[in-house]
């Protein structure tokens, strides 16, 4: 019989392309990846893998174990949903997905607040660049921002939450200068791999050419307050912050709409149920914020 874990590993290369990535991705060590899956081609007696100088090449059987094992992890995660959705406890785990700025710079008061009203969901916050997959269980509910819904999957429930706005914004101290007459040129304050949005434009204040780059939104933020230059932001982000102001004679933009997002028999879940209510019901709290209606002063 066929071990599903030693699939997994099979899965990991082959998708990784090799051994290093497949046990960064498995939290393993290189060893053990190697033992399962020299365990795999041991019972099935083919060789899966070619390993060439960039990295391991799937053969032909390995091609051909590769679509089974797809299939295998596609019945697996099935009846993981299926009996995850039976599950009507507040009791258990609870994995939300969204990007940081809408954790640090919005939400976290409120997830706070629904951790006090649920103390038995355990709550695991998963705030990164990269979208968990929620087809494959990496997380429960999806918080996204959506420019065009028909580019949401159609296996996801989808919920839909106010419009998101953003803005050009520059520090309070570093507008007041240019009021006071400064005449050198201000940077423009780019996240590396963004750039200058094509939206944006600068407004009554003269920009330089030569910008000011930074790696993450935490930087640009900070970079910002401190009168580095001017830069694009979410409007909950930058109308919120009594450091910042919009730049005189430029407009919004909008990113798109959030979205609060499940998938299958997850969404039936008790505690599910309840986070998407409860979110749903603070987004719509949010929603002059997010559009940009709610300015600092």
């Amino acid at each position: 019989m066929i071990d599903w874990d030693d699939v997994r590993y099979f899965l990991g290369v082959a998708r990784g392309g090799s051994v290093r990535a497949a046990a960064e991705r498995l939290g393993v060590n290189h060893s053990t990846v190697l033992r399962r899956i020299a365990q795999l081609e041991e019972r099935l007696g083919v060789h899966m893998f070619e390993k060439l100088p960039s990295g391991y090449s799937l053969t032909a059987a390995g091609e051909e174990v590769l679509e089974f094992a797809e299939q295998m992890e596609a019945s697996s995660h099935q009846l993981e949903t299926r009996i995850f959705g039976r599950d009507q406890s507040v009791r258990g785990l609870l994995r939300v997905t969204l990007a940081p700025p809408l954790v640090t710079h919005l939400l976290m008061p409120d997830f706070a607040d629904f951790a006090r009203l649920h103390p038995d969901i355990e709550m695991d916050i998963l705030s990164s660049g990269e979208l968990a997959n929620l087809t494959n269980r990496e997380a429960d509910v999806a918080i996204r921002v959506v420019y065009d819904r028909k580019t949401l999957p159609l296996n996801l429930h989808g919920l839909k939450g106010p419009d998101i706005f953003g803005g050009i914004y520059m520090s309070r101290d570093l507008l007041a200068a240019w009021r006071a007459g400064a005449s050198d040129p201000i940077r423009w304050i780019v996240i590396s791999i963004h750039g200058i949005p094509d939206w944006a434009h600068e407004g009554e204040v003269r920009t330089a050419g030569v910008p000011f780059r930074t790696t993450d939104a935490g930087t640009q933020i900070v970079a910002v307050r401190a009168g580095l230059g001017l830069t694009t932001l979410p409007c909950f982000v930058g109308d919120a912050d009594p450091l910042l102001v919009r730049v005189p004679g430029t407009r919004l933009h909008q990113y798109g709409s959030l979205w609060l997002l499940t998938q299958g028999e997850t969404r039936k879940t008790k505690r599910v149920r309840l986070f998407t209510e409860f979110a749903s019901h603070r987004l719509a709290g949010y929603a002059p914020l997010l559009a940009g209606l709610s300015r600092n002063g």
